[in-house]
């Protein structure tokens, strides 16, 4: 299900779930207005993918790609020009519009969409899911739902790549964002998996960065 009424989405949902999602929207808009800043606006696609492409030089020539949480889409273009017939979504309207104008022309078919809900087409439909960096961004509570409806986007035969921030176990939680676990991470090798890699590495600033590829039988 396309998400595009405000007051229809929030209804159907928990308050957690609600607030957790809506506070993208808000960010977007207020970011709109000159009101905010955001912090994943780069100009580049994220490193961790740049690397990972760079290293398998995927052809994506009659594939299908989907970014989860695309933002400004800076992700989404990278994939296209390997040659991948890409999708893009997000849940905020505003972003999405955002990445319309700031690509216009561009192959990407960008669309307000709701993880949790996609349109039935989208499940079990590309050859390559990106999840960076949204998961994470989900409370606790919501992180099971967030990674099973990942998985379900993935074709047979296809790859989930997920890009995280992480954490040791024991650390303390104090989010936005959560940044996951080894075992959450791996959580994406659901039953019909089968975890190709999992990277620990550290980024510029110090942090714990996962970047994990999987794929489904």
């Amino acid at each position: 299900m396309h998400v595009n009424d405000e007051s229809d989405r929030s209804s159907s949902r928990s308050p957690a779930e609600g607030d957790a999602i809506g506070r993208f929207e808000r960010l977007y808009a207020d970011a709109e207005r000159g009101a905010a800043e955001v912090p994943w606006d780069l100009t580049a696609p994220h490193s961790l993918l740049a690397e990972w492409t760079g290293r398998l030089r995927p052809d994506g020539s009659g594939r299908r790609a989907v970014v989860v949480g695309c933002g400004f889409g800076r992700d989404a273009e990278h994939l296209a020009g390997l040659g991948f017939s890409t999708l893009a979504f997000d849940v905020s309207p505003t972003v999405v519009r955002a990445a319309r104008r700031r690509h216009a022309g561009s192959p990407v078919r960008y669309e307000v969409a709701d993880l949790f809900a996609p349109p039935a087409p989208w499940v079990g439909g590309f050859d390559l899911v990106l999840e960076s960096m949204n998961v994470q961004a989900l409370p606790v509570g919501l992180r099971a739902r967030a990674t099973a409806a990942v998985g379900r986007l993935v074709a047979p035969g296809g790859t989930l790549l997920v890009i995280a921030a992480g954490r040791r176990p024991g650390e303390a939680l104090d989010g936005p964002p959560w940044p996951l676990t080894r075992a959450e991470v791996e959580s994406f090798g659901a039953p019909g998996f089968t975890s190709a890699r999992v990277e620990e590495i550290t980024a510029p600033d110090g942090g714990l960065r996962w970047r994990a590829e999987f794929h489904r039988a």
